[in-house]
């Protein structure tokens, strides 16, 4: 038996350059992939240089000795970053950011979770096809159009506000994008609307995976569907929440850039207005490309922090990581 396993396979005596040729047109697919995740991922890390040059200007060719006679910063080079933390919108900025990255860590990763639970337990697969198509379908419609619909419906006169007067809940209308209190609400619950579905499929396919027999024995033992659901299918799932927790965790400076472009106002700016969207003034209104590229790598820098933490934590507590 020791014997048989030392043996090699036929595919490990072969040398390197037999594979290679035999795997052509496999090594060509995988070559064509790394040569996109080299064209579109690494090369343009090079423009973090940006970020710690003196000032920067759109039509300075990036490799260009213009570009390298460009001075550095001050301080080192982190001025940029030094006068961001300085100014006088960042703990505003990191405010919003946090606070609806967290309300959207609680509530949307949380929810499509159970979301999957319950749709699993459905037997009638008719009604749980129209149930997924329904929750399924706002996942392809792009904010610019689910935008639009909300900015219609949550302003006077709109649906909501109909349907509140209807029921007495508010004795006259409300433009709800108008107040800064609604914002975070609003943002969280759009963003549950339109992605609840399409992020319980992958919870959905960690369950079809698991082993029937286990629910079978279950069963025989006397088990509820509540026991089944507690000691079978969110252990069975716990690998799956798991790596999808480190990379929401991963992302919690992420604010869905599109989401709050479309939603955010002048009247609601106090509560609208997150990193991405400060990035995104400093750099196409107010021309500070350097400004803007430091903030930029600030938050990658913080992502990747959280998401080395997160994958060192849920590494000891369940032995499941990222890498």
């Amino acid at each position: 038996m020791k014997q048989k396993n030392n043996e090699l396979t036929p595919l490990a005596k072969k040398s390197f350059w037999v594979r290679l040729r035999e795997e052509k047109y496999l090594q060509v697919m995988a070559l064509l992939g790394i040569a996109w995740m080299l064209i579109f991922n690494y090369i343009p890390m090079y423009g973090i240089l940006i970020a710690f040059k003196k000032n920067f200007f759109v039509t300075t060719p990036l490799f260009s000795k213009k570009f390298f006679s460009t001075p550095w910063a001050a301080d080192g080079g982190f001025q940029h970053f030094i006068a961001f933390f300085k100014d006088e919108e960042f703990v505003n900025v990191m405010v919003n950011t946090l606070g609806i990255s967290i309300l959207k860590l609680i509530f949307n990763f949380t929810l499509p979770i159970i979301f999957a639970l319950l749709l699993n337990e459905v037997k009638n697969m008719r009604f749980k096809k129209v149930i997924q198509t329904i929750t399924y379908m706002p996942h392809f419609l792009s904010w610019v159009v689910l935008g639009g619909i909300l900015t219609t419906w949550l302003g006077d006169g709109g649906l909501f506000n109909e349907l509140l007067i209807k029921f007495g809940i508010i004795d006259k209308s409300i433009s709800f994008l108008a107040y800064p209190k609604y914002f975070w609400a609003i943002t969280v619950i759009s963003d549950l609307w339109k992605e609840l579905g399409w992020s319980a499929i992958i919870y959905l396919a960690a369950i079809s995976g698991i082993d029937q027999e286990m629910y079978e024995a279950a069963k025989v033992d006397g088990a509820s569907r509540w026991k089944q659901i507690w000691t079978i299918t969110l252990p069975s799932i716990a690998p799956t929440i798991t790596i999808m927790f480190i990379l929401a965790v991963g992302g919690l400076l992420n604010t869905n850039f599109d989401q709050i472009l479309v939603l955010n106002n002048p009247l609601n700016a106090p509560r609208s207005n997150v990193l991405d969207i400060y990035v995104y003034q400093t750099a196409m209104r107010g021309m500070r490309y350097s400004y803007a590229s430091a903030i930029g790598l600030f938050k990658s820098v913080i992502a990747f922090i959280l998401l080395f933490i997160t994958n060192k934590i849920t590494t000891k507590l369940n032995d499941t990581a990222l890498f």
